[in-house]
Order: C-alpha cells, then structure tokens, then sequence
C-alpha cells in the first residue's frame, strides 16, 4: 500500500495548483498520473448549513444547537464530519473528478476527521494520486487511488481518507 503523502505544506485556501493535461471533460484514466498532487476549493461552511444537514442526517448538540455546543468537547457548534465529506465531494466532483469517465467508486479506506470544522471555515482540498492502474479484466478502464485531504483556512488538515475512483480510457480517436 502507498503511503500518505506528507509535503506538510498546505495549499492557500484560494489557490488551484491543478496538473491535469486535459480540461475536466477530456480527462481520462491516463491523465491522472503518481505523484501528481492536485489542489483546489474554496467552499464556506454556513452556520445554517451545518444545523440543518445535522438536524436531518445527525443531530447532536454540538451539529444542532450553538448555545448548547458551547459547554460541548469542542467549545461551540461544529459541522458534522458527514458535512464535511459532503463539502469535500463538492469540490472532488468539480475540480478533480473527470465529467466524461467516472464510472463509479467501490469505496474509500482510512477516513479521519482530524480537527473540528466550524461555521466559517473555508475549506479547499489536495488531491495525491497513488496510483493509476489499468483493469485486467476490463480493457476499456482502471483504477485511481488518491489520498485526500481537507484543508482549513488556517492550513489546518481537518479531514483524510484514501479512495478508488474507476476511471474510464480514453477512447482510441477514429
């Protein structure tokens, strides 16, 4: 298994550092190279946001209620690490993840949510390809495994987790 990567730099919460060879709808398996790191966001954390996803997906006090949150573990009102997930898949799906061959994810390994998220926050995220496999069984795709971390405005890495997207080949030109 690949390890992490571990640049300990994180990337300015403004900034896109996308080396991608082809634009998100002509990206293909054979774009997404080892090694390459990929960064990109922002997205906001709403206060109203973190309370309703937590009122319907997981309602605790320190998701739900900001007076109550404050004599929580964390001081306050933090999102849901689901909410987090959600925010990060907003930006994986826009900036990362390739609009003509995505076929589908069997999962993702290894999630940590490293450091509470807050209304306020803005959240970008890096993108480390591990690796980029062809299918043995399947010509026409393969597999990309990429670590990921959510990144707060301080710097901060809020969240990580490891996934398998299957990726479409490029189709041979005519």
């Amino acid at each position: 298994m690949a390890s992490a990567p571990s640049s300990g730099e994180a990337p300015s919460p403004n900034s896109v550092n996308m080396t991608f060879s082809h634009s998100i709808t002509d990206r293909y398996l054979d774009d997404y190279v080892e090694g390459d790191v990929h960064s990109f966001g922002t997205i906001a954390v709403e206060e109203d946001e973190v309370i309703a996803f937590a009122k319907r997906f997981d309602p605790q006090t320190i998701h739900t209620d900001p007076e109550g949150a404050k004599n929580g573990p964390f001081g306050g009102l933090i999102a849901s690490g689901w909410h987090t997930a959600g925010l990060m898949m907003r930006l994986y799906a826009a900036h990362y993840l390739t609009h003509v061959a995505s076929l589908a994810s069997p999962g993702l390994d290894e999630l940590r949510w490293l450091k509470p998220v807050r209304p306020g926050d803005t959240l970008s995220v890096r993108v480390t390809v591990l690796k980029a496999v062809a299918s043995k069984s399947k010509p026409d795709r393969g597999a990309v495994t990429s670590f990921v971390e959510v990144i707060n405005q301080a710097g901060e890495v809020v969240m990580t987790f490891r996934v398998v997207n299957i990726i479409g080949k490029r189709p041979p030109v005519a």
